[in-house]
Parts: C-alpha cells; structure tokens; sequence
C-alpha cells in the first residue's frame, strides 16, 4: 500500500512538470519569427507570382481561421485545454487533419524502435561492462572500451551515413528508405514474413542505437563493478567462503547496477532522440523526418505535441527506473515504504 502511495505521489509531482514543459515547449516554438500563414504567403507569392498586397487580405482570413490572431496566452490555454479535456492536440495546418492522426503511427513506430534499442542496449552495455571489469586491463577488456568510446565519441548520424553509403552503393540493399517493401504495404495483419521484411528496413538504425546505446552502459557498469569489488563487504563475503560466481553476481552486481537503472529514464529519452537523428539519414518513415517538415512549414502544433509527449516519455521512463530500483534493493523499498 505504501509502494502504491510512493507511485502516486510521484505521479503527482509530474503534473507541474508538465505543464512548465508545455508551457517552455510552446514559449520556443512561437518565439521563431513569423508562423504558418507567412509560410505559406511567401510559397504563393513564389509559386504564382501574386504580390504580397494582394495576397494579405486571404492571408488574414486564414491567419484568423487557425487562431493565429489571438494573443499568445489565448493560444495556449485553448491548445492546453483541449488536450486536457478533449485529447486533443489541435489540427495540423500543413496537412489539414488533426494531429492525433498526423502523428500516430510514427509516433508508435519510434517508440517500439527505441524500447527495442533501450533493453537491448542495457542488457548488452550491463554484460560487456561485467566482462570489461572482471578481466580488468586484459586484451577482453581493451576490446570492450575500445567497442564503447567509440560509441560515444562517434555521432550517430555519422555512422547511418556510412552504412547508407554501404547500402546503397557496396550492397546495393533495396530495403532503403521504408519500413516495408510494396508488397507488404497493403497487407493487413502482421506475419513472420512481414516481420522479417521489417527488419530487414530497420536493422540499421537497431544496429547504429544499440551500438550508442550500450557504450554509455559499459562504462559506467565497468566502472561501477571496479569500485563495488573493492568495497569491504565483498572481502567480507569472500572470506566467508563464498564462489568468485556468487560474490559477483549475488552482491557485487546488484549494488553496481545503482546507478544504471537509475539512468534508465534518460537513456529512453536519449534513444528516442537519436532514433529520430539515423531515421532522417536512413530515410526511414518516424517522427524525425516529421519534425524537419514540420519545422519548415512551421507547423506548430505538429512540433509542439511531438515535444510534450517526449517529455511524457521521458517522466515515464523515470518513473519506471524509480519502481526498478526499489524492487531490486531491499534498502531502497524500505526507505520508500517508510517515508
């Protein structure tokens, strides 16, 4: 009952945080010169040769028809409002549908790449980091944070365009720039058929996450294990007799993997992120190449949304690192119940 009650509590907390997130997120999308309607007047005037005198007036029935016109509080509290009360995100002015449609499914597609992207890389960063730590200074070791500065020091987008040129013009790959091929695209359902075809687009931006993903992890459970079996409970538990198996992984891992679970909620926020970064290189249809379009029709409500529900995933993901941490440490759950 006092675990639920932690949850709730921290449930709550997030409320204003998100609505300073909302609000900060809607202050810098506006605060860019101009908006929608000066888009597309500068679009018309180029496309049809119009002056701009004889544009303005239609200009400023549209600009009146989206809401454009009213002060930016009045704005926002009808923005806010209705995603509150309504679920609804307000309609994008580029496409001319509401946002929950515009949004959907790469909205879901970003997210499955990225949970994909997150467990493997934890689970992958947690073992390479316990190999590194236990064969400390050998050649595995070496091998392990070679593997993983490399994966820090080098942007992503670097590596998806080096595996795009090796796509494109070594392999000559024809799964480029989708997520299916055509005859997948109208099939309905899924099959394993149709699931490996999606791998076969996708794999590359697993490979180049999980890959970044996992090289923060190693260290940091390479490091944390270093100076978790230096601790002194670790030679009090070796001394009683116990296996070099059960000292590591019965007292030493458990408590070296503090600090990983913790960051787990950042690491989700950060994989989104830099799926959206290999997908505009790869050409692979998710919310990156949405938020370059939309940026540059200046479609503020399509950016806006995008932005709070990265910030929702991100408050989630730390919740779900709090929840973690407390079922794997019997210290943390007591202080937690306690308090």
């Amino acid at each position: 009952m006092a675990f639920l009650q932690f949850i709730l509590k921290r449930v709550l907390v997030t409320i204003p945080l998100l609505i300073g997130i909302s609000i900060a997120t809607f202050l810098i999308i506006t605060a860019v010169p101009g908006d929608f309607v000066d888009g597309w007047l500068g679009r018309t005037m180029a496309q049809t040769g119009q002056s701009r005198e004889a544009l303005v007036p239609q200009a400023e029935m549209m600009r009146e028809r989206l809401g454009l016109d009213q002060p930016l509080y009045v704005q926002y509290w009808v923005w806010i409002k209705n995603i509150v009360f309504a679920g609804d995100f307000g309609m994008s002015f580029a496409q001319n549908r509401p946002v929950t449609e515009v949004i959907d499914l790469r909205l879901w597609r970003t997210i499955g790449i990225a949970l994909v992207t997150l467990v493997v890389g934890q689970i992958i960063g947690v073992f390479l980091g316990i190999y590194a730590a236990t064969n400390q200074y050998r050649w595995g070791d070496t091998l392990a944070t070679l593997v993983a500065f490399l994966g820090i020091v080098i942007p992503k987008f670097v590596i998806a365009l080096i595996l795009l040129y090796f796509l494109a013009f070594v392999w000559h790959s024809p799964y480029i720039g989708a997520l299916y091929s055509p005859e997948f695209q109208v099939q309905d359902g899924m099959s394993f058929a149709k699931l490996w075809n999606l791998f076969l687009h996708v794999w590359p931006i697993l490979l180049v996450s999980i890959w970044a993903g996992q090289a923060y992890t190693t260290r940091m459970m390479r490091g944390n294990l270093l100076d978790v079996m230096n601790a002194q409970y670790i030679e009090t538990a070796r001394a009683k007799g116990l296996s070099r198996r059960k000292v590591l992984f019965r007292h030493a891992v458990p408590n070296a993997l503090h600090p990983v679970v913790m960051n787990i909620g950042n690491r989700f926020d950060y994989m989104i992120k830099g799926e959206i970064e290999i997908a505009l290189v790869l050409g692979i249809p998710t919310l990156g190449p949405l938020i370059i379009s939309s940026v540059t029709d200046r479609d503020m409500y399509v950016i806006a949304a995008i932005f709070l529900l990265v910030a929702v995933l991100l408050v989630i993901g730390n919740l779900i690192a709090d929840i973690i941490l407390a079922l794997i440490d019997p210290r943390v759950r007591r202080a937690t119940v306690s308090g």
